[in-house]
């Protein structure tokens, strides 16, 4: 039987197991995902006990993605975001790697959203849009960072400008006025909609060229998306996102084409 499996404290919420599950009686495989909460202090041990029980490989959640980075060799890609999301026990010495940016190019391109030479928006500077900032500034003619504090904008915007071939730049929320208008993607990278109905960007910018991806999947549909859907924007729900990560984590353990559907129906199904 092969073992996966998931890292992070606490992982009692995370709807990883049943959709990693559906994907295996999809496919008639010999496989289990299971759960791990190790203290917060040993993530490195729990991370070597699990390459030494034969496991097959971790998905990686908070707090421990940035303690991962050191703890297994990174991809570039893992290397350049800060943070390890999946591990792969397969080589030696183990290989991480960060999912989140596949699962934003792939929810975007599900919705026939091409991100080639557009202009985007990203709200947040935390984990979340430092994994959304990358991805976009590969593809992207332009982005924006905006947070409430601007200085972890602007902080993020030069760590993602050192590498990336797009225009980068940062400001503080109300830099949203002057930004939204011409953008032609917007990201939600924040927690703001998921407590409360609320919205990070004001309903009058959004417009009917834009595609609408909030990262909050729970609610599916929040303030944001409904306020875009109502401008007549494309709208990606963070689900979407959170499939897409795990497609691409199963794909790269298994080396076999995930069953996207059978995923997709077990985490709404949860959600």
């Amino acid at each position: 039987m092969h073992v996966f499996g998931l890292i992070g404290n606490p992982v009692g919420h995370s709807l990883s197991p049943p959709m990693h599950e559906a994907a295996y009686r999809e496919l008639d495989m010999d496989a289990k995902y299971v759960t791990f909460e190790p203290d917060p202090d040993a993530v490195e041990a729990a991370i070597e006990g699990a390459a030494a029980l034969g496991i097959d490989g971790l998905n990686v959640t908070i707090p421990f993605k940035q303690d991962a980075l050191g703890v297994v060799e990174p991809d570039e890609l893992a290397a350049r975001i800060g943070a390890v999301n999946t591990i792969d026990f397969s080589t030696s010495p183990p290989r991480g790697y960060n999912t989140d940016a596949a699962g934003v190019s792939r929810a975007f391109a599900h919705h026939d959203v091409s991100l080639s030479g557009t202009d985007a928006v990203v709200v947040g500077a935390g984990g979340a849009a430092r994994a959304v900032a990358v991805t976009l500034a590969d593809a992207c003619n332009r982005v924006h960072v905006a947070n409430r504090t601007v200085e972890k904008a602007e902080s993020l915007a030069a760590d993602v400008r050192a590498d990336a071939p797009a225009t980068v730049t940062a400001g503080g929320l109300d830099s949203l006025d002057g930004c939204v208008s011409t953008a032609d993607v917007l990201v939600n990278a924040t927690s703001v909609g998921m407590e409360e109905d609320v919205t990070p960007v004001p309903a009058d910018l959004l417009h009917g060229d834009l595609a609408v991806l909030d990262a909050v999947y729970t609610p599916v549909e929040t303030r944001l998306l409904r306020d875009a859907a109502a401008a007549g924007a494309t709208t990606v729900d963070g689900a979407w996102m959170l499939l897409f990560q795990g497609v691409v984590a199963f794909e790269r353990w298994t080396g076999r084409d995930a069953p996207v559907e059978a995923m997709n129906a077990a985490l709404r199904a949860q959600l």
